[in-house]
């Protein structure tokens, strides 16, 4: 390492410096640079940063290094050592981890989808961060802290130590953003803990859906069985709709045989409508006159089904399959059954299509023939004849 050298370096990730046991220097994503020197002690990893480049020179930071190697050598961990120095005063300008992240994920909950979403990132931090971050300033976690928690989950229950990690970015991403640390962010992935941890491999499962083929036998073992968990899933599985769509749909967002889903619940963040057929209008009315008092569609007791309803419904006819599956199957209908076009089908499933350019050009929601389409659908599902002729594809 030199000056020069230095001032051109710009590939993230970790330089050690040959002439220094123990000093990095830590290049982000977003080029900011920062002094770490690593050492052991007591048999055990450690690390901690000297300040950031340019602001701490390569000299000045050889000279840190220096310093912190001759403390360890007489047994003293330096990372140990600077929290220890922090005054009370000094301490109290940072919250606690706990309280700063309970305070964060109630501010952000407007911004999510559904209740559950909220709730699962309270237990997953309160599971697994707090026990190590809970009562630390947000100013004194630093990378071995993230490690700490991270490490006993990363192999065991990958899904979720990934899905932690990101909710510690955030919340120490708004620690940062409230100056209340002034460090970088210790659970930064790119060029940061990808360094440190075995990256997950993708999973390649996808939800498991009911071959087309099967489906009329399907709905019609549904259609037996009584209470409105099953009547949901009906209205769910004929209007290719997501699970979140449905729970949380109202009586007001229905005019006529229009359904109007607002932006706030769909994935997409459109407005959807879906062109509700006889069946359809039919479970609605069922629905109504078992919960008339209340504001949602398919409801108990005024309040909606929980998310967990439609899924328990399916196994109870089939074990193995998914809600969600079921827009696979409609999917696989049209395609191979059907000669409705690509474009319809997708927009039946609230999907984004194409580039913006072409988007500009479909400004139309196609919603009459999206109504055929769901006509047909209906009537393939309820092993009805349809009213609408379509010539089937060739075998």
């Amino acid at each position: 390492m030199t000056d020069i050298s230095l001032k051109r370096l710009n590939k993230v990730g970790r330089h050690t410096d040959d002439q220094t046991k123990g000093l990095h220097l830590w290049v982000k994503p977003n080029l900011q640079r920062y002094w770490i020197f690593r050492y052991t002690i007591n048999n055990k990893r450690e690390g901690i940063s000297l300040g950031a480049y340019p602001e701490i020179s390569l000299k000045m930071a050889r000279q840190r290094a220096l310093e912190a190697r001759l403390k360890v050598n007489q047994g003293v961990c330096p990372l140990l050592e600077k929290k220890a120095l922090k005054t009370p005063e000094t301490r109290s300008k940072s919250p606690k981890f706990s309280d700063f992240a309970l305070e964060y994920i109630e501010t952000m909950r407007p911004k999510w989808r559904n209740q559950k979403h909220a709730d699962q990132w309270v237990s997953t931090v309160k599971s697994y961060a707090f026990p190590i971050l809970g009562e630390m300033r947000l100013d004194e976690i630093d990378t071995p802290d993230i490690q700490k928690v991270l490490m006993p989950i990363w192999l065991k229950i990958p899904e979720s130590a990934s899905r932690l990690r990101g909710r510690i970015e955030k919340i120490l991403s708004a620690a940062i953003t409230h100056k209340h640390r002034q460090a970088s962010n210790p659970a930064v992935w790119k060029g940061h803990l990808e360094n440190l941890f075995p990256a997950h491999q993708e999973s390649l499962k996808h939800h498991e859906a009911l071959p087309y083929e099967d489906l009329p036998g399907f709905m019609e073992t549904l259609k037996e069985i009584q209470g409105m968990s099953a009547l949901a899933l009906q209205f769910t599985i004929l209007n290719a709709s997501r699970t979140g769509e449905v729970l949380l749909g109202k009586r007001s967002e229905v005019n006529g045989d229009v359904w109007t889903i607002p932006a706030t619940r769909m994935k997409a963040k459109q407005e959807h409508q879906v062109p509700l057929c006889k069946r359809s209008l039919e479970l609605l009315e069922i629905a109504y006159s078992q919960d008339p008092e209340s504001e949602y569609i398919f409801s108990n007791k005024g309040k909606p089904l929980s998310n967990m309803s439609m899924l328990m419904m399916v196994r109870r006819i089939r074990a193995g399959l998914t809600v969600h599956g079921f827009r696979s199957t409609f999917r696989d209908w049209v395609s191979e059954e059907t000669d409705h076009s690509p474009e319809v089908a997708e927009m039946a499933l609230a999907h984004t299509i194409g580039n913006k350019a072409e988007r500009a050009y479909r400004r139309g929601n196609l919603l009459e023939r999206r109504r055929r389409l769901m006509q047909d659908w209906e009537c393939y599902c309820l092993n009805e004849q349809s009213s609408n002729v379509i010539k089937l594809k060739a075998a």
